[in-house]
């Protein structure tokens, strides 16, 4: 009897793949909320020395009971874990923001390579260095996300306390370890490891093709169904998960309160659940935070040079950082045309 290879195994909610696989799974995935950037880390503990080969879903399970009863998330942090062996194993779902970097997991896809990656621990091995290039190009080709550093970033380039970007200057974990790709530096990953991201995609991110994009708007209920058309009489979709609160949705048409969220198929929202916003990047250095629209409101933190925001309203020349509760001087956004 013939056995089929190209079944990819699945347990305890987990799928497992191998470079080749995910590669052309992610290529065909429909996923609702709006991806902007890559975070690389390591998982630090487990590590090299816990892996046997064979225990890639026994390893997951661990990783996400500590996150559920340890920590008190409500699943597993990251989207995927890479293995010494080149294989990728699923973890929460990409239609839910991840629990990886403090301030920056808005539209982010978080991946957790298992090993020690700091200097005089684990040697990441061919295969595993192989998956993690690859994997993270064809999330870049899967989502148009430029490969640089303000798009694919480390976890040290954060500090811990405020989330505040400072490039590892204080307050900072050595994640994804001091010797991943020669360094955990943003120089080390623009000479190391953006370079071979690049070279997969030979340099380029393909443009996808062009369709008239009329708005964003953010998912406001806990879990929105995606219908087959504008109206509850179409069923669900079956290729794809339910958006989830926070989510940020491309809308294509608008048809009797529905929107399509797919510039290619009949994929539709209840726009009653959403939030129109506005996508608009940073361009100041720092970019102080207040509880209100003004001056004369409290400073309640800051957001560094290039991060995304989603803008919900504008009062005069400030405007509101939805799910944030915090107002940013207008003048200092770039807001997408």
């Amino acid at each position: 009897m013939l056995i089929n290879r190209n079944i990819m195994e699945s347990k305890y909610g987990f799928k497992k793949f191998t470079i080749a696989e995910f590669e052309a799974w992610i290529a065909q995935l429909k996923v609702a909320r709006t991806i902007r950037t890559v975070q690389q880390h390591h998982t630090y503990l487990p590590n090299y020395s816990h892996f046997d080969g064979e225990n890639h879903f026994k390893v997951q399970r661990g990783m996400k009971n500590h996150h559920v009863n340890s920590n008190g998330w409500q699943d597993i942090g990251q989207h995927f874990t890479s293995f010494p062996d080149g294989t990728i194993v699923t973890g929460r779902s990409l239609e839910k923001t991840p629990a990886c970097i403090y301030g920056f997991n808005s539209n982010s896809i978080c991946i957790e390579h298992l090993g020690d990656f700091d200097t005089g621990n684990d040697q990441m091995s061919d295969a595993h260095q192989d998956t993690a290039i690859r994997m993270t190009a064809a999330i870049c080709r899967k989502f148009s996300i430029d490969v640089n550093t303000d798009k694919i970033v480390y976890h040290h380039w954060f500090n811990l306390a405020t989330g505040k970007r400072n490039d590892g200057t204080g307050k900072n974990k050595s994640c994804p370890g001091t010797n991943f790709f020669g360094g955990n530096k943003v120089a080390d990953a623009q000479a190391n490891f953006i370079p071979k991201v690049q070279a997969v995609l030979a340099g380029t991110v393909p443009n996808k093709p062009k369709t008239e994009l009329i708005k964003y708007v953010a998912v406001t209920a806990s879990r929105l169904n995606i219908r087959k058309g504008p109206g509850t009489n179409f069923s669900k979709v079956s290729d794809r998960q339910p958006a989830v609160l926070g989510s940020n949705l491309r809308v294509y048409k608008i048809k009797d309160g529905w929107y399509k969220i797919s510039s290619s198929t009949e994929h539709w929202v209840y726009g009653h659940y959403t939030q129109d916003v506005y996508r608009t990047t940073v361009t100041a250095s720092k970019l102080n935070a207040r509880s209100g629209p003004g001056t004369n409101f409290s400073r309640v933190g800051s957001f560094p040079k290039n991060r995304e925001l989603w803008i919900e309203e504008i009062d005069g020349g400030w405007a509101k950082v939805i799910f944030e509760n915090c107002w940013v001087s207008k003048q200092y956004l770039l807001f997408e045309s």
